[in-house]
């Protein structure tokens, strides 16, 4: 996160926020799964293995379909090199309308894998010039940045750069709290929303690449 100069550190937390609106429009849909969160869904697997419940196929399922959107993401990245962001931003938008559409007929578990796809997508949306990329999706690894550099700051020592990792958290956590919010009152509303701030993100994005030509 702090390898990113200050407009890309703000675009990472607003797409943050996009992963935990959906995240928790999946997880209201789904009653309990996740279309972001795989560590989740890696849990509900081994659990549902374990009970021998049908749980494990959803888990799995939702945990193959994220890292086909990771893969296609990427390509899509490396295709499209200098305007990587708004690309990667706009493939997700896509995805997040085609999950509209389908929800709006009522195909629920196709419009959440839809969901599933453009979060895999995203996580190719940032890559650092040694690099280094930020998974906007997930959150422990953030947390214990987090912990590492208020231990440094503590010590006196050490990089103390704490608060990008804290707001990437919070991003995605006020972001997931909204989206809940939205799914529970407007229903299939909630992903207008959604496509709605994956759109502003990538016009963001774009106007971004185009001020540091």
């Amino acid at each position: 996160m702090i390898r990113f100069d200050r407009a890309y550190q703000t675009l990472a937390i607003g797409v943050a926020a996009l992963a935990g609106f959906v995240d928790a429009i999946g997880f209201v849909e789904t009653a309990g799964f996740f279309v972001s969160f795989m560590t989740g869904n890696s849990t509900r697997f081994a659990v549902g293995v374990a009970e021998g419940t049908r749980g494990a196929a959803i888990a799995g399922g939702l945990i193959a379909t994220f890292v086909a959107g990771v893969v296609a993401g990427s390509l899509v990245a490396e295709q499209y090199r200098s305007v990587r962001t708004p690309a990667v931003l706009s493939c997700a938008t896509l995805l997040l309308c085609a999950a509209a559409g389908l929800r709006a007929v009522d195909a629920v578990w196709p419009a959440v894998l839809s969901l599933t796809l453009a979060m895999g997508v995203v996580n190719a949306a940032f890559r650092g010039r040694d690099g280094a990329v930020v998974g906007v999706t997930y959150m422990t690894g953030t947390l214990v940045q987090t912990g590492y550099k208020l231990a440094n700051r503590l010590r006196g020592e050490g990089d103390a750069r704490w608060w990008p990792h804290l707001a990437l958290w919070a991003g995605l956590t006020g972001g997931a709290i909204l989206g809940a919010v939205a799914v529970i009152q407007w229903g299939v509303l909630a992903y207008g929303a959604a496509i709605g701030l994956a759109a502003a993100l990538t016009l963001r994005a774009a106007a971004i690449d185009r001020q540091a030509r």
